[in-house]
């Protein structure tokens, strides 16, 4: 019987208003990656990542051993599993459960430790708890099978669930260190990093109008968003449709 992986990740819709017009931004990692014919691939995403694995024994009671899609994410503890395409409905109703509480003691679900560590990769600063807000949003699940670009798992049928949150930046003057970022690094300048990295990646930061990326997308037909898409220069990918809580996509099932 063919595996299925299971990817499970909290995803951040952080904004801010404009320090001077009071426009609503939304920060997005930006991420440069060498491949392997020596290319560099650029792209932008929502803040967040991989949820933890705290404690695995009632997962294990439902799948039996947990099998990890790479050695990468066994060693951090990520929920990057491979399981039979059977057990897949109970898999999804566990997450559902165990996410919708940000103490929960199986699994990490609340989204400051990821934060706090990205900002550090993309700023080179930590974020404080103190400088943000967090909201619920709620849940996007992938019900349907689609093969991961992952670089440890690449090509594998993957199934997705993400816990979303709205962060709230209220630092106004690290939103303006957010700014200058977006605006002082171009893509090419991050594949450059990225080319003289021992990792072979680099990380920085995107800023636009939250309404400006919400319109690119609501200007296909809903059949036909669940694609990246290119704006104001930048390739941005089509995850970020996850933290856009108010856009259909037929791909996605909102909770």
């Amino acid at each position: 019987m063919n595996q299925l992986r299971v990817s499970v990740a909290t995803y951040n819709q952080v904004v801010f208003p404009h320090p001077e017009s009071g426009i609503i931004m939304l920060a997005l990692e930006r991420k440069a990656t060498v491949l392997n014919d020596g290319s560099v691939y650029v792209r932008a995403q929502p803040f967040g990542g991989g949820v933890k694995i705290l404690d695995s024994k009632s997962l294990q009671e439902i799948i039996g051993e947990i099998r990890f899609d790479s050695e990468r994410s066994k060693q951090e503890r990520d929920f990057r599993i491979l399981i039979q395409p059977p057990q897949w409905e109970a898999v999804k109703q566990y997450c559902l459960l165990h996410l919708e509480n940000p103490n929960d003691s199986e699994l990490e679900s609340a989204p400051d430790r990821e934060l706090a560590e990205e900002f550090e990769e993309t700023m080179g600063t930590e974020l404080k708890r103190s400088q943000y807000v967090v909201e619920p949003m709620g849940f996007v699940v992938e019900d349907n099978p689609v093969r991961t670009e992952n670089r440890y798992a690449q090509g594998i049928s993957t199934m997705r669930v993400y816990r979303t949150y709205r962060v709230n930046l209220l630092d106004a003057e690290f939103c303006r260190t957010l700014l200058a970022t977006s605006q002082g690094i171009s893509d090419g300048e991050l594949g450059r990093r990225a080319l003289n990295s021992e990792r072979g990646r680099a990380n920085s930061v995107l800023v636009l109008p939250l309404v400006t990326v919400s319109e690119a997308w609501l200007a296909l037909p809903p059949e036909m968003r669940y694609r990246k898409i290119n704006l104001d220069g930048c390739e941005l990918d089509e995850s970020t449709l996850v933290i856009l809580d108010d856009m259909e996509v037929p791909e996605y099932k909102r909770r």
